[in-house]
């Protein structure tokens, strides 16, 4: 699937949509209109498989929250494929690793720890659920944010950074914007990893796309804009709220297969906002109503 996927990709069929001046205007318009009377800062990239891309609100920071479970994954793979060390690879589970108070279905289904997971079941946790304690196991694996971090931008990805755990975040609300990036970035990532060969054994990318299409969380951000048929991957991040009523993030990252073939990397980020839960996710799934729109046209 894999190859598959970067072949199609290579062929290059999209028309160039976003490259002409008054589709992007048209576009910026109506993200405007969309957001004018939304108490809440939004961030949107959609970058096509010709390279050619759309930004609206890219020149702020972006609290990434478990946005940031794909940059670990990328890392985790890169590190199994570097060792020559499989997916199934076992990483001890003690009962110090699964914190409290915080999302976590993997405590859920061994409470007590002890016990022994494959790379590839604590990925499934960490990412297709978003489980806390699964990503922070996994980056002791790695060796901690900043060796996350420091792959990334090996890979050519600036405007972004990783400095915190999800411990971290959860014992100090405030050290959730220190793991931020752009929206540009995070779809750059996106397109690195579907375009390019980044692992020599190409199992780690396959297991990786087949994790982030069974994705659980977030069936009401990039999924409800989407038309019927179409192949989504993605990644999903947000936070609690603060004692004013403000949430810091509620995110969503993927790459999208349409039903002509096309491809399509997407990440829109909302911050700072006082709007419901529900609305926050309906303003990520018309933010890729508007994409579609523009690019169909």
């Amino acid at each position: 699937m894999k190859r598959l996927l970067c072949l199609i990709m290579g062929i290059g069929l999209w028309s160039g949509a976003f490259c002409a001046a008054d589709c992007r205007q048209v576009l910026t318009d109506s993200l405007r209109a969309l957001l004018a009377d939304r108490r809440a800062e939004v961030g949107v990239a959609a970058v096509l498989d010709d390279g050619s891309a759309f930004t609206y609100g890219n020149d702020r920071r972006y609290p990434m929250l478990s946005v940031f479970k794909f940059h670990l994954a990328l890392a985790v793979l890169h590190r199994l494929d570097s060792l020559r060390q499989p997916l199934t690879l076992p990483l001890d589970v003690s009962a110090a690793d699964l914190r409290p108070h915080t999302w976590s279905p993997l405590r859920e289904r061994y409470p007590g720890g002890g016990v022994r997971l494959s790379v590839a079941e604590l990925l499934r946790y960490s990412v297709a659920q978003s489980d806390n304690n699964a990503c922070d196991r996994l980056l002791r694996y790695v060796g901690g944010p900043r060796a996350v971090d420091a792959y990334v931008r090996r890979l050519g990805i600036e405007s972004f950074a990783i400095r915190r755990t999800e411990d971290d975040m959860h014992r100090r609300p405030a050290c959730c914007v220190d793991n931020w990036t752009t929206p540009l970035a995070a779809a750059r990532l996106l397109e690195r990893f579907c375009r390019d060969t980044l692992f020599a054994d190409p199992a780690y990318a396959d297991f990786l796309c087949e994790v982030m299409c069974a994705t659980v969380t977030g069936a009401d951000k990039l999924r409800a804009g989407l038309p019927a048929g179409v192949r989504l991957g993605h990644k999903t991040g947000s936070s609690d709220r603060d004692t004013r009523g403000m949430k810091l993030a509620d995110n969503d990252i993927g790459f999208v297969r349409l039903p002509d073939g096309r491809w399509l990397f997407l990440a829109v980020f909302v911050t700072r906002s006082y709007e419901s839960d529900a609305t926050n996710a309906a303003l990520i799934a018309d933010v890729v109503r508007l994409v579609m729109k523009a690019i169909d046209n």
